[in-house]
């Protein structure tokens, strides 16, 4: 079911800018409990997405999925990312 949710996704964003696909795109890369702890801040020209860990705890296990992550929302996105770089 994640899949298609994913490539359903996809599709409907195309028609946003690269950074408005990445935050739509946010909770579905990870799942709801874990979107929730964290906030998209934005997107660089290096193509890196900054985001904001709302809870300082939780800063290594979003690090920990940074790769797993980028790729996800590459996929869902359709967005060249770079990688993610998580503040707080």
């Amino acid at each position: 079911m994640r899949d298609v949710l994913r490539g359903t996704l996809g599709r409907s964003l195309r028609t946003l800018s690269d950074e408005d696909r990445l935050v739509a795109a946010w909770s579905v890369a990870c799942g709801p409990a874990l979107a929730e702890r964290a906030e998209v801040l934005g997107l660089d020209e290096d193509r890196v997405l900054h985001v904001r860990v709302l809870q300082p705890g939780w800063r290594d296990q979003f690090t920990q999925m940074r790769s797993m992550l980028t790729e996800d929302l590459r996929k869902i996105a359709g967005v060249q990312l770079q990688t993610i770089h998580f503040e707080g």
